[in-house]
């Protein structure tokens, strides 16, 4: 960790509420569309379409707000009401509205490393609602760098990497998805620190424990201060 020069937060659910949010959302969907299908079987519907949607659209509240649509079309077999479907819309619209909640700790913690390390974001999802929350949370000043990503994968954080100019053990990423946050940074030769959150989005879970000398397993964010200060 003595090596460390770059310190780069995800965002959703690492710096602020998020998978909360869509979660919400998610429940006020299926019950919109309960005379069609029971609430497990929506959720599965949505789900796959959404995954199905990824290389389309992308991560992000625009491709969600498309996803569901799809899913009331092909769950109603294309006989869904157009006030369903502006109900949905409307959805979408109150989702980019939530208020920017803020984790415990997120400014203490940015708050001791600001001056000592070049801190950034790297976070996925819309371009325009990520630098819309990043500027509403107050937090932006704290950072170097804002990296909206199409994804996270090892060439992703490889070429961040290397725009930051710096090696990749000389980068720290932390964030709330093993999947997203952690792997491929380790396999790139990063160091990367989990800190849960209470709700996980199914497509960032992963079946295995992670065993790897430059991962850390945290309950917190402040706790990342223990082994950088």
């Amino acid at each position: 960790m003595k090596n460390i020069k770059v310190i780069a937060f995800d965002a959703d659910d690492t710096l602020f509420i998020n998978e909360t949010y869509f979660a919400e959302t998610e429940e006020k969907f299926c019950a919109l569309m309960s005379d069609y299908l029971s609430h497990q079987g929506i959720s599965k519907e949505l789900f796959k379409i959404e995954i199905d949607n990824l290389k389309l659209y992308g991560y992000g509240i625009k491709g969600y707000i498309l996803s569901m649509i799809e899913a009331a079309m092909k769950i109603s077999n294309n006989t869904i009401p157009v006030e369903v479907i502006e109900r949905i819309i409307q959805y979408g619209k109150e989702l980019t509205e939530k208020p920017i909640v803020l984790l415990e700790g997120v400014e203490e913690t940015l708050e001791a490393l600001n001056g000592k390390y070049k801190l950034v974001v790297a976070t996925k999802g819309d371009l325009l609602d990520q630098r819309r929350k990043l500027h509403n949370s107050g937090l932006g000043h704290y950072f170097h760098h804002i990296e909206v990503m199409s994804d996270k994968q090892e060439v992703d954080y490889s070429d961040l990497v290397t725009r930051l100019e710096i090696k990749p053990q000389e980068f720290f990423m932390i964030g709330n998805s093993l999947k997203s946050d952690v792997l491929p940074v380790l396999a790139i030769g990063g160091h990367a620190a989990h800190i849960p959150f209470h709700t996980t989005w199914e497509h960032e879970k992963i079946d295995h424990k992670i065993v790897h000398e430059n991962f850390m397993a945290y309950e917190k964010i402040t706790d990342v201060l223990k082994r950088l200060q």
